[in-house]
């Protein structure tokens, strides 16, 4: 077993794995699992490409600041390298980023701004201009501009494109890829042009983005939606990139893309990000379309340690209508968390606030049902606990019955929604009974993600 001294050694060579579980209709599916990278993405790649490239250049050196705007992975990839050689490294993140990727960049030092992820390219907002702005007005700062550097898809012609044909005996019949920055896409197709130039190029691609239309119409549109998906899909085509070679483009739903990574867990084993999910799919939906066996191979772009908070959480899934729970024309429908399944965080008459306190925390809830058996007694809020301790702190140690409230306006559980209204007005949570029996809580969220499902 080789000893390094670098984690910047341990990017790219990342295994590939054949499924074994997942329907892939005729052909054999095999995943590279770029997770395998120190940075946990394949942006590891470009993140070491593009700044030892400026290095070789002259144009940076250890001390200067970086500058990039990033939907997440090359930000991480370039914290990993910029940490390891010594650079200070300010990213533009949209903020429908995940919390798990922010939190690792600032963990790793790095210079974190949110921005608005409902912008198009072109507005001040927007993650990359934000980002080459601020390049702009910080000084001695250098722009890496991921979306319009050639050293992006230099990395995956050097590195990645090799390692997957060796790794498949020279034998490749299609490559299924997402396109953020393009440059995975670029690199991959001047390799295979030389090297393989049999092997099939198909795009998979979030529902909104506009590369689908260019691809199989051959129309460039002017007008993108807006998807969950991280890291691919795209609102104009960056500088770098070359699609000549690719030859079909398949559009995957949000839901889709999260429901295909949950499967690619609970089938192989492989925790993937969200853009995992949408290659995944899209290699099955093209698998199962050949009439003669071929060997596919896609990537399991990053880790899925990414996205617990998001699409591996049930209540994430079920808040944005990716689940489906059996619906039954009442109340019921909108309790995220039904006391019948276990799922609602509760304590006893008798448990110490700092327990009901630490309960709130850990769950991320602002109210507990105060529950003597399967009766609810009281419901306790954090303004509750705040009121209680608030000139003593010594009474975290007192009893949740010293400062829950015991007069409870019940709802049953045939009301309309309608009668939800009075109960927030007052400020209040809904409490949801069917007789004698407590069902859950219902807040103002929860009835805001049901308008939202139900909207569509």
């Amino acid at each position: 077993m080789t000893i390094h001294t670098s984690v910047l050694e341990l990017i790219g060579r990342t295994p590939m794995v054949q499924a074994q579980r997942l329907d892939a209709g005729r052909c054999d599916l095999f995943l590279k699992l770029e997770s395998a990278n120190p940075g946990g993405s394949i942006k590891d790649r470009i993140g070491l490409s593009m700044i030892e490239a400026a290095e070789r250049a002259g144009r940076i050196r250890p001390g200067d600041t970086l500058v990039e705007g990033t939907a997440g992975n090359t930000g991480i990839g370039l914290a990993l390298v910029a940490q390891q050689k010594g650079y200070k490294l300010i990213l533009v993140v949209p903020d429908k980023m995940s919390r798990e990727k922010i939190f690792n960049l600032k963990a790793m030092g790095a210079e974190v701004v949110l921005t608005r992820s409902d912008v198009a390219k072109g507005h001040p907002d927007y993650y990359q201009d934000l980002a080459e702005r601020l390049a702009r007005e910080t000084p001695g700062a250098y722009f890496i501009n991921q979306f319009g550097n050639p050293d992006n898809p230099l990395a995956h012609e050097q590195t990645t494109g090799p390692e997957i044909l060796e790794q498949m005996d020279g034998r490749v019949d299609a490559i299924v890829f997402g396109c953020g920055s393009s440059g995975t896409m670029t690199g991959l197709s001047r390799y295979f042009a030389q090297a393989s130039p049999d092997t099939q190029f198909i795009l998979a691609d979030p529902v909104g983005s506009i590369l689908t239309q260019y691809i199989n119409e051959g129309t460039l549109s002017t007008k993108s939606a807006s998807w969950m998906v991280e890291g691919i899909g795209e609102d104009f085509l960056p500088s770098i990139s070359d699609f000549s070679r690719v030859r079909k483009a398949y559009a995957i739903p949000d839901k889709e893309s999260f429901l295909t990574a949950r499967e690619l867990l609970a089938k192989e084993g492989i925790l993937g990000g969200s853009s995992t999910g949408t290659l995944v799919a899209a290699a099955l939906r093209y698998c199962r379309e050949q009439t003669e066996h071929k060997r596919v191979v896609t990537l399991v772009c990053d880790t899925g340690n990414k996205y617990l908070s998001k699409m591996y959480n049930d209540y994430w899934m079920l808040d944005n209508g990716f689940i489906e729970r059996p619906l039954h024309g009442d109340l019921r429908d909108l309790i995220l968390r039904p006391y019948a399944q276990r799922d609602t965080v509760v304590v006893a008459p008798g448990d110490l606030l700092i327990v009901a306190y630490n309960r709130m925390k850990l769950y991320d809830v602002s109210q507990l049902p105060v529950m003597d058996g399967d009766r609810i007694v009281g419901i306790l809020d954090e303004s509750d606990v705040l009121m209680h301790v608030l000139e003593d702190e010594g009474r975290f140690r007192d009893p949740v019955s010293t400062a829950m409230v015991t007069k409870l306006q019940m709802l049953d559980v045939r009301e309309s929604i309608q009668a939800l209204v009075p109960v927030f007005d007052a400020g209040h949570v809904a409490i949801v009974v069917d007789g004698e029996r407590f069902l859950g809580l219902i807040t103002r969220i929860d009835l805001l993600n049901f308008l939202r499902r139900r909207a569509g």
